[in-house]
């Protein structure tokens, strides 16, 4: 069976957020079950064609209602696995951001959605090789289930599948109607999406018109059939129920692997780790300028510094917090302005106590997955996170949110021996819950050591791989094909 993933995002060669983990890791995974699982993505300016080995395979004219575009293809091999990129001025090839303002995104990304389909069909022509399913992620390629159902008027697209994987349903690519138009794409007569006007917005098109749906945690596949996280397509999603599986992100196993990660200081592993572990925090904590001690308990925070990420309620949380306790916080990302500025207040304000940095460092990221002992992670909605997953795996007990993929992967502490638990959990969404969960997080830390490592040995040994996961996204792409078929 041969699978087209589409994307916006696919590390290591372009990642802004979690999907691309998932684009950049799935397929290696579906390979290993004999399946031929393929990525394309645009060539964005800002990806290092040299140091990925990205070549030039073939180009083809591609023409739309508003003219014709020359469209260069390239492709790389990485994680066993093959992925195409897309080049064509003026939408793809020199930026160097992935995304850019609404009112640009939207045209140059239909042009993706169309273009995917035109690659895959020179792809059939060239290298005898075509996709049996395209599986498109969130919005950015939510038109390609549309112009797959299209399509199948040509007896060669009648049997292909689509799949369509939601991974934030906050983000939709709305009011895309004129854009639409002007690229030619056909009218979106779905009556789901005519009698709730939704007949411009990609993401609801491509819930409308695939297969199956997946999104990436069982919990939110609950969640987003309410309004409170289904942001407006509520009504779209019940519809499609008995279509819709929650398929939990999984991790490359080998790559965040303390016990072989050259990034970090110290290297360990689950039967180590009480001796070989404390070096990494004693190291964080003196290059950062904080004090070097083993008995202040070090929280920290790699995330998108967006509303999304809850630190509305982290912020006010520390500073009480930071105010009356010895303990340090490092906090690692980019995102909103004014979190941003909230969060380097608080770095101001404890100057001996805390850190921002404003930037994404990949290699600061898993340092600070090794040193921490805490790993705050209080999202409004977290559809499914990856970072908890690397705390753990790093022997950092997570402290979440009861939501989404974080009330599906962190079990919370029993208050006792810890014949239960892997972190630290709360409900309500207030800085009161968070500053409580916190306090006693670090009451843990202080009083009940023999437990705290017990939960960091059970967090290390949870089995986070994409094994299981994509056999379950196997199953999807035959249930898929059956309709076809």
């Amino acid at each position: 069976m041969n699978i087209l993933l589409a994307a916006a995002e696919a590390a290591p060669f372009a990642k802004v957020g979690g999907m691309a983990d998932v684009v950049g890791s799935l397929p290696k995974a579906l390979n290993r079950i004999s399946l031929d699982a393929r990525v394309i993505i645009p060539l964005y300016g800002s990806i290092n064609q040299e140091k990925y080995n990205v070549r030039y395979m073939f180009s083809f004219p591609f023409t739309r209602r508003n003219g014709t575009a020359d469209v260069h293809v390239f492709t790389a091999e990485h994680n066993d696995s093959t992925f195409y990129f897309v080049k064509s001025w003026p939408f793809f090839g020199e930026e160097n951001t992935v995304y850019s303002e609404w009112s640009w995104d939207m045209p140059r990304f239909i042009f993706f959605n169309q273009v995917a389909l035109a690659v895959a069909w020179e792809l059939k022509q060239r290298a005898g090789w075509f996709p049996d399913v395209f599986h498109a992620n969130d919005w950015h390629t939510g038109l390609i289930p549309f112009l797959v159902d299209y399509s199948r008027q040509n007896p060669d697209w009648a049997q292909v599948a689509s799949i369509m994987t939601i991974h934030n349903m906050a983000y939709q690519g709305p009011y895309g109607g004129g854009w639409l138009w002007e690229a030619g794409v056909p009218g979106r007569h779905h009556p789901d999406l005519v009698y709730q006007d939704l007949t411009d917005n990609l993401l609801a098109i491509g819930i409308a018109y695939a297969d199956k749906i997946s999104t990436v945690s069982p919990r939110h596949a609950i969640e987003i059939q309410h309004a409170y996280m289904a942001y407006g397509l509520e009504h779209l999603i019940r519809r499609r129920a008995d279509d819709l599986e929650g398929i939990l992100n999984g991790l490359d196993m080998a790559e965040w692997n303390p016990a072989t990660d050259p990034r970090i200081f110290s290297n360990f592993a689950s039967d180590n780790f009480p001796e070989m572990r404390p070096p990494n925090k004693r190291n964080l904590q003196e290059r950062l300028g904080l004090p070097v001690r083993d008995d202040v308990p070090l929280i920290g925070a790699v995330s998108r510094l967006v509303a999304q990420k809850g630190f509305d309620m982290a912020t006010p949380a520390l500073y009480t917090l930071l105010s009356d306790t010895e303990a340090q916080v490092v906090i690692l990302g980019t995102g909103e302005p004014a979190i941003e500025q909230q969060v380097q207040r608080l770095a101001q304000t404890f100057g001996r106590k805390a850190r921002a940095i404003l930037q994404y460092s990949a290699t600061l990221a898993q340092q600070i997955y090794a040193a921490s002992d805490v790993f705050l992670m209080p999202s409004h909605y977290e559809p499914c996170g990856t970072s908890q997953m690397g705390a753990m795996r790093y022997g950092s007990l997570p402290l979440v949110r009861e939501t989404g993929g974080l009330a599906d992967t962190v079990e919370n502490y029993d208050g006792g021996d810890a014949e239960r638990g892997t972190g630290f959990v709360f409900s309500w969404e207030t800085p009161q819950a968070v500053l409580g969960t916190l306090r006693w997080a670090i009451e843990t830390y202080h009083t009940k050591g023999a437990a705290w490592q017990r939960m960091q040995r059970r967090g290390m040994q949870v089995d986070f791989s994409w094994d299981k996961s994509a056999e379950r996204y196997a199953d999807l792409y035959r249930r898929a094909l059956d309709k076809h078929r």
